[in-house]
């Protein structure tokens, strides 16, 4: 058997096994990742592990809506906390977060919860202008402002935006550029710099990679 014949065989045992590789080995619908949880966990009773999750709350959004864990069931949520009177990285965060509200447009499953650390200024009538300013749906794109105590704790003990202790008095403030991704089950799964064109595409990519995640998680059980 000459040189060329046994290269011939060869590649033809190669992409044979490739196939049946790709036939029975490959699950084509499995996530290429699997997201880490964020927060403190627990084992109950059944040894299995319990993830942290965001507590309730409530807000006032633009639309003067009450917005409460209800309005995030079953959703995916992206979070951050602002100031409408920031001329730092407040206009640029909101800028970036016009970006995934235009990637996900129309899709029901994706919401934006933008929180003011400064509720004392940021009114029901302010947080209008300001959503006009970045084109938000109000069904999609809620900015919430209510009480400051309220939204700081939320912000420290729910989504770990702020090591720093505070109990949301006067002197009291956050100033974070992280937005974060939250699952239909209210797990954090991810942080990013809102501030960061890069780090906002890797955002929008891993919502719908959370999706398939998800999906696929809810297939095999």
């Amino acid at each position: 058997m000459n040189r060329n014949s046994i290269a011939s065989i060869v590649i033809l045992i190669a992409v044979a096994a490739i196939t049946a590789y790709a036939l029975f080995g490959i699950d084509t619908k499995k996530p290429l990742r699997y997201f880490p949880y964020y927060g403190p966990s627990t084992v109950n009773a059944n040894k299995d592990t319990v993830f942290h999750t965001i507590r309730d709350f409530s807000f006032t959004d633009q639309a003067n809506k009450n917005i409460t864990q209800k309005d995030i069931e079953g959703k995916y949520v992206v979070v951050d906390y602002f100031f409408t009177t920031c001329h730092s990285i407040c206009p640029v965060m909101s800028t970036q977060m016009e970006r995934i509200a235009a990637a996900y447009k129309g899709n029901k499953e994706v919401v934006i919860l933008s929180h003011t650390v400064d509720p004392e200024t940021d009114s029901v009538e302010v947080m209008v202008e300001y959503a006009k300013k970045h084109s938000a749906n109000n069904e999609q794109w809620h900015f919430l402002t209510g009480d400051k105590k309220h939204l700081y704790n939320i912000a420290r003990t729910s989504y770990f935006l702020d090591a720093a202790e505070g109990d949301g008095g006067p002197d009291d403030f956050i100033h974070t550029q992280n937005f974060v991704l939250v699952d239909k089950q209210k797990h954090i799964r991810g942080y990013y710099d809102g501030t960061s064109p890069q780090e906002v595409d890797k955002l929008i990519t891993d919502i719908g990679l959370l999706m398939k995640e998800e999906k696929y998680n809810s297939e095999i059980k």
